[in-house]
């Protein structure tokens, strides 16, 4: 497998976060589970950094849970999976873009819709009662990732669709509508795919996917938001981490 090397950008961050950084890009488009990395000697020359430096590069991937280490063997790919932290303030985009992974969020459909009997019911609403649903397509690195269903008290976020034509609505919300929004309860289960997730997330019809609900409330805990994602799972996996003061042995 050929890979081009890659130029050092310009010195606006530490070596071996370019350099980590510059890995993981490779390991997520080029890379297999199970594959090797070049030996620490070959990085050390490719990027014109002693090895120090390749050590502490490595050690954020293997912070990441991109790859693991082998005496003997050497750095071994684990995983093409974006890993995504799900707490009650963490924002896909902004965790995405923390991994130095590029992220682009298309919007599909928006509009008054009626939602399921479920969605209905946690915001209060009587059947036939219609919520501002608003669909997105996140692409990740270039390919689609994730399906978002969002769905809104519209008395919450008037003029809306004037405002929204896609990226982060989340940054939409803060900076429009002063809405800070809080994950209350999470939901996340398996799914097949549909044939609109097919078309959308470029995947085989039935292939597994990852759902999630989640609950989005304002600081006084009122409820603003539902939002519904659907992520190829061989793309993307979830993780909670649990603070050590709520764990009692």
């Amino acid at each position: 497998m050929s890979r081009q090397l890659a130029k050092a950008p310009l010195d606006r961050s530490p070596r071996y976060r370019e350099m980590a950084d510059t890995l993981a890009r490779e390991i997520r488009s080029d890379y297999a589970p199970g594959e090797l990395l070049p030996a620490e000697v070959a990085l050390a020359r490719r990027f014109g950094v002693n090895r120090h430096t390749v050590r502490r590069a490595l050690d954020e991937l293997v912070a990441a849970g991109m790859v693991s280490r082998h005496q003997g063997r050497g750095t071994q790919v684990v995983d093409r999976r974006l890993d995504y932290a799900v707490s009650a303030a963490s924002k896909v985009t902004h965790n995405l873009a923390a991994l130095g992974i590029a992220t682009q969020t298309e919007c599909l459909a928006q509009g008054l819709r009626e939602p399921p009997e479920a969605i209905a019911q946690r915001f209060g609403r009587s059947p036939g009662e219609r919520l501002l649903c608003v669909d997105t397509l996140r692409h990740v690195d270039g390919a689609p990732a994730m399906l978002l269903w969002h769905w809104f008290d519209p008395e919450r976020v008037p003029g809306w669709e004037r405002r929204y034509r896609g990226g982060s609505t989340r940054a939409l919300l803060d900076q429009h509508y002063g809405l800070q929004l809080f994950r209350r309860r999470v939901r996340i289960e398996a799914a097949s795919a549909t044939r609109s997730d097919t078309r959308h997330l470029r995947c085989p019809l039935g292939a597994p996917l990852l759902q999630l609900v989640s609950d989005n409330v304002d600081r006084d805990g009122a409820l603003v938001e539902i939002s519904v994602s659907r992520a190829r799972a061989d793309r993307l996996a979830y993780h909670i981490d649990f603070d050590s003061d709520e764990v009692s042995s």
